[in-house]
């Protein structure tokens, strides 16, 4: 397994840093490919357990990695457990709205939006792919917007595509309950309207990257959302890298980095 130094290592400087609200975590990371585009995008949703501890930071390698195969990346920053209007519903509007936000983004640094696929990794993996099923949500959900941008496919590494299945296993200490707010039991509403599981179908093709070793998010996890989501009627691949742990696939120095490349390719396809 890969140390995780990759937490702690400076990534390559961003070409932008670009604010898509008024807060203090309202900004993303934007890396442009040479060339005059119109350039597919990719929207990387960092992990952490969506806690403020862990920023976007470590992913920028991962960005830049991608910027240097000719796609655009937008690392996505957002308010976290622990923040001011974080977790329950801020996470879930801040990612909202920086996805969104590429229609401003478009135009000046030539996006092509009909090739545009969110990346997760982690926590991440959960919203990457919530992002892709957010067109789901009725009008009496807090988190419903009535003309979301729907990527093309999104790619999770090691997610957390079931929340419910989240609270049961405690994870993290909890980290399913400090983001909506308590047990399923008591926030059903929320669950429903957060959670991929809750979601299916989605409509939009998913590719799930998980390592057998996982001792953050568990594989199984990944593989039964994959068995639920194909049952559903959704395009589903899942990549199964035996033993592997959590932080390989968002580490362009090692060898399961080109699962994650793979991914990318295949989801922009």
């Amino acid at each position: 397994m890969v140390d995780e130094d990759i937490l702690d290592l400076p990534p390559p400087p961003a070409d932008r840093r670009i604010a898509y609200g008024p807060g203090a975590y309202h900004f993303g990371d934007l890396r442009m490919p040479p060339g005059s585009g119109p350039f597919p995008v990719v929207v990387l949703l960092h992990g952490g357990y969506w806690r403020a501890r862990y920023g976007l930071e470590y992913f920028g390698h991962a960005s830049a990695a991608l910027t240097a195969e000719g796609y655009a990346t937008w690392n996505v920053e957002y308010r976290r457990i622990g923040h001011e209007g974080g977790a329950w519903p801020g996470t879930f509007e801040d990612v909202a709205a920086a996805t969104d936000y590429l229609r401003a983004l478009a135009d000046e640094y030539s996006l092509d939006l009909t090739r545009f696929v969110t990346v997760g990794h982690s926590a991440g993996g959960h919203l990457a792919v919530w992002l892709a099923a957010r067109r789901r949500l009725l009008p009496d959900s807090p988190l419903y917007a009535p003309d979301p941008l729907v990527p093309r496919a999104a790619v999770s590494l090691a997610g957390l595509h079931d929340l419910r299945r989240g609270s049961a296993l405690g994870l993290s200490n909890g980290a399913v309950h400090e983001l909506l707010g308590g047990p399923p039991e008591e926030y059903g509403e929320r669950y429903a309207a957060t959670s991929p599981a809750d979601l299916l179908p989605i409509g939009v093709r998913q590719i799930l990257v998980h390592g057998t070793e996982d001792d953050s998010v568990p594989y199984e996890i990944s593989r039964d959302y994959a068995e639920s989501a194909r049952a559903a009627g959704d395009d589903v691949t899942l990549v199964t890298l035996d033993g592997v742990g959590h932080f390989e696939t968002v580490d362009p120095r090692t060898s399961e980095w080109s699962a994650t490349l793979d991914a990318v390719r295949a989801a922009l396809s």
